[in-house]
């Protein structure tokens, strides 16, 4: 039951406070609409019910916890952490502990969004100590994971390169951020929640997939992936096989990895999930670059060259115009590279994407002396993007809980519009 529903029990056999019954009618609509997905009207119904007023101040307090939750999913978290803020002062003067920590809580997670991770981490560690106080080990449980969760953002947002590449300080927060998440695994097995563990690895997974340590990656991937099939969580699965295709990638386990993003792509396709099966198709294209099966990786670089397109991506488009670049030319088909190139090259251009210009003009270049052709010193006339000589791959990071945009050519972008922070 919600702390509104509650204020509405308790309201029921006093029907003397006609504002304090307003103002819970309107919270409870605004509790409704938000439940609902129209949190935009939700916040409406809650301002006014504080504009009605109430004498009871757990059900301010409650008021004060679901506009900030409104807030947050409207991405307005300026917003949202004036009303946790607010909830937490009620809290702490009711003397209420659990409130307390719940709205502790609530204040971290939304200030590790707003990136300001060393107060998010305060106020989780707050949210910890009470959970441990009380007993409470659902909430210690999910005071563990959203610790996890801050020195995991704050490790990637501090800089990083490739999986492996950090410095001390972004070692030390996804070393924190191990930590926690384990913390928060063993807790979730003595309470039986299998769906927590499979949260948990996954995020184990990617920490450690950052830190460079794969073959410990792989197997908490492999266990989230044996907990999303329990539950029949497609999206789950699909993003535990993307994640495992890019940790295998780092092994040099290739035929692995183009298995597990096939399952990705047959998975996308399932759910409908058009820019994941882009992500997967390109993802292909550069295992089998990898696996020096041109012909393949040119297959899948079409597709995500196709549904780039179709989406309106030109970043993608870009990428696989590239990609395809690439492909073409180390088969010796140089006509069609340079199709490709000049492609690219006015990509970048309209991208305002300065390395990617200059290396398709490089490139342009090259192409152009294979096949015989003048030097153009005019590069812009021949919509020209070229060729690099040697496909280099780089893997990409993990983009929050359990997702990863997979293998990518350096000096190019993560796979645009995929990052998901689902667990």
């Amino acid at each position: 039951m919600s702390s509104l529903s509650a204020s509405a029990e308790n309201l029921s056999s006093d029907q003397n406070n006609d504002g304090s019954s307003m103002c819970l009618e309107l919270a409870l609509e605004g509790e409704r609409l938000c439940k609902s997905g129209d949190c935009r009207a939700g916040v409406a119904f809650f301002q006014a019910a504080i504009q009605a007023g109430t004498d009871d101040l757990r059900t301010l307090s409650a008021i004060y916890s679901q506009l900030g939750n409104a807030y947050f999913y409207l991405g307005d978290y300026t917003k949202a952490m004036q009303y946790h803020k607010h909830d937490l002062t009620l809290a702490r003067s009711m003397n209420d502990r659990l409130g307390e920590a719940k709205s502790s809580g609530n204040l971290g997670n939304t200030l590790k969004v707003m990136g300001r991770f060393d107060e998010a981490a305060i106020f989780c560690q707050r949210h910890l100590a009470i959970a441990r106080v009380l007993e409470d080990r659902l909430s210690e449980g999910r005071a563990l994971y959203n610790l996890g969760n801050v020195y995991h953002a704050k490790g990637k947002q501090l800089g990083q390169k490739d999986p492996g590449e950090f410095s001390s300080e972004v070692q030390d927060s996804l070393l924190k951020a191990v930590d926690f998440y384990q913390q928060n695994l063993r807790l979730m097995r003595e309470l039986g929640d299998r769906g927590a563990q499979g949260r948990a690895c996954g995020n184990l997974g990617n920490t450690y997939y950052l830190l460079g340590q794969f073959e410990t990656a792989i197997e908490h991937h492999q266990e989230r992936l044996r907990i999303a099939r329990e539950f029949g969580d497609k999206a789950a699965e699909r993003r535990a096989n993307s994640n495992l295709g890019n940790s295998h990638i780092f092994l040099g386990h290739f035929e692995q990895a183009a298995n597990h993003y096939k399952r990705t792509l047959s998975l996308a396709i399932e759910l409908g999930e058009r820019a994941v099966e882009a992500q997967a198709c390109y993802s292909l294209g550069n295992t089998y670059t990898l696996l020096r099966d041109f012909p393949t990786a040119i297959d899948y670089h079409q597709r995500h060259l196709a549904i780039a397109q179709e989406l309106g991506d030109r970043i993608g488009e870009a990428r696989a115009c590239w990609s395809l670049g690439n492909a073409h030319t180390s088969i010796g088909n140089h006509e069609k590279a340079l199709h490709y190139a000049n492609s690219h090259y006015l990509l970048a251009k309209e991208l305002g994407d300065m390395v990617g210009e200059n290396t398709a003009s490089m490139n342009i270049s090259d192409l152009r002396r294979m096949l015989g052709l003048p030097e153009l010193y005019n590069t812009e006339s021949a919509a020209g993007d070229g060729i690099t000589h040697t496909v280099s791959l780089m893997k990409a990071s993990s983009e929050g809980a359990e997702n990863d945009p997979g293998p990518m050519h350096h000096g190019q972008q993560p796979m645009h519009g995929q990052t998901q922070s689902a667990a």
